[in-house]
């Protein structure tokens, strides 16, 4: 496939950013305080944040990304689709409304909430930072490809233009700004997956087992057993384990419940957002094995090794240009999107975790706040250019994969502790993050994942692609020892005034 500009998705492509910069400057006149920036005022709907959260969610790691697995290696695609949808039942049982009782603007808000502030807030910012840095990867190699398809443009240019755009929206806008972003990219992404796969299931007389059938017939029975992605069980254990507790750690996500008015909303918002999800990863499991009969392997391959633009190329296949282009216009909104709620939660980390909390020790007014949060998202967006220009060619869904590890190791243990066990102490839950981010990146940096796929070497010392397997368990247990080693008898005695506003969302 020829990187020639494609003139129908380059009108979807202004259009959809036409649209989103009048939202952006419809917001900005509504964005004056901190908590209109990072929290939208708290004025979203249960059903609209359950829009947004969705939008969040599904990434270019869940439409280009799984769907160019499933495309290359069948059946074991379907993992991610699993494992990043069954972690949504932890996220509404666990975390939703303990979370909007008890924060701000931050998942530090709830780890701190009766610990001592600046370690814990340092510890969860680095982390928070850490996993914002890995998701960007994903989305700005995802959009390198997509503009380089639509426009002709080199893959370098690509990353810089969806950086610039996204900090449009950020720095004016901000949470207000990227939730109606989210909104609209989530009813167009839902709306592209489906008229792709009614398209895909008519070549088939809308009988998915013809399809299948037709995938094995093409490329051998293998393609509808497990083994192709992850043949070791130890490698698909530990894969569905950073899938599933890292959707509760992914502080992009985390930041979204506090944008609505109460608990009850809350978890609405994960109700909805669990249906919508679920619907468009069936369809992505249609698209990967039409890509596979209809696109072909090889094809895919050639225009991207990792397989990312199969979903594009299926568009083009049975829609011509036309199709191809509002599917790469789609994709194109669901990287500006995802990016852009990534890019404000890092700032948020940097802004109300290190600067005001840490630094000026709560007493800093919102104006310096404001300044701070955006001078931190335009020094986010220059890191995401460059991470993007650092891993291209590397498939995306791998790549968020291993960002959910790093959240399910880093995040999700220490703030299932210090919201539900008594005991747990400042230095246990610092040494719980710290453990578990470290430890997930120095094992992701030993596997085979970075010291063959990116160095080229041939040799690795870990022996798992993703570390959760390994990281989870060993920093809840680091969690848990240093805190019965450090005993915090204020931390303890506040337990039950805690309890009490996660609860019912009060101190009365």
């Amino acid at each position: 496939m020829n990187a020639e500009p494609n003139v129908t998705a380059i009108l979807f492509f202004v259009v959809f950013v036409a649209l989103t910069l009048v939202i952006t400057w419809w917001a900005a006149r509504r964005t004056k305080t901190t908590e209109e920036f990072f929290a939208a005022g708290r004025s979203i709907s249960g059903p609209q944040n359950g829009f947004a959260l969705a939008g969040d969610y599904m990434s270019a790691a869940s439409f280009l990304g799984i769907a160019g697995l499933v495309s290359l290696s069948g059946f074991d695609g379907l993992i991610y689709s699993t494992g990043w949808l069954v972690g949504w039942p932890v996220v509404l049982v666990l975390i939703a409304e303990p979370l909007r009782n008890l924060g701000k603007y931050t998942f530090a808000d709830v780890v701190a909430y009766r610990l001592k502030q600046t370690p814990v807030r340092v510890a969860a910012a680095l982390g928070t930072l850490a996993v914002v840095a890995f998701y960007l990867i994903a989305q700005m190699v995802g959009a390198g490809n997509l503009i380089r398809l639509m426009f002709g443009l080199s893959y370098e240019t690509a990353v810089v233009i969806v950086g610039v755009v996204m900090l449009a929206y950020v720095l004016f806008g901000g949470m207000l700004a990227t939730t109606w972003v989210q909104i609209v990219k989530a009813g167009l992404l839902l709306g592209g997956a489906a008229l792709l796969s009614v398209l895909v299931l008519a070549q088939f007389n809308f009988n998915p087992a013809a399809l299948f059938h037709a995938a094995a017939q093409k490329y051998g029975a293998a393609v509808l057993a497990p083994g192709a992605q992850v043949a070791n069980p130890w490698e698909a254990v530990s894969l569905g384990m950073a899938l599933m507790f890292g959707t509760a750690g992914l502080p992009h996500l985390l930041m979204r419940f506090y944008t609505v008015p109460d608990a009850k909303a809350a978890r609405q918002s994960v109700f909805w957002a669990t249906g919508l999800i679920g619907f468009f990863y069936l369809m992505t499991f249609i698209l990967g094995f039409g890509a596979m009969v209809l696109v072909g392997k090889d094809a895919i391959i050639a225009v991207d090794k990792g397989g990312n633009m199969a979903a594009p190329l299926l568009a083009q296949a049975l829609g011509g240009t036309g199709l191809l282009g509002f599917i790469a216009a789609v994709a194109f909104a669901t990287i500006l999107a995802v990016v852009a709620g990534l890019t404000l939660s890092g700032a948020a980390a940097m802004s109300h975790d290190l600067w005001v909390s840490v630094v000026r020790k709560g007493h800093a007014d919102h104006k310096e706040q404001l300044l701070v949060a955006r001078v931190a998202t335009i020094g986010l967006g220059i890191l995401a250019i460059v991470l993007g220009l650092g891993f291209k060619g590397q498939n995306v869904a791998f790549m968020v994969a291993l960002a959910f590890a790093l959240a399910a190791s880093g995040n999700f243990p220490a703030l299932v502790l210090a919201t539900f066990w008594k005991r747990a102490s400042t230095a246990g839950m610092v040494s719980s993050m710290v453990v578990g981010t470290v430890t997930a990146l120095v094992f992701i940096y030993g596997s085979a994942t970075i010291q063959v796929d990116v160095l080229g070497r041939t040799e690795f010392w870990f022996p798992l692609k993703n570390p959760a397997l390994v990281t989870i368990p060993l920093s809840f247990a680091v969690g848990i020892i240093v805190s019965l080693l450090t005993p915090e008898p204020a931390a303890q005695q506040a337990f039950e005034m805690k309890q009490r506003k996660m609860i019912l969302g009060t101190m009365d």
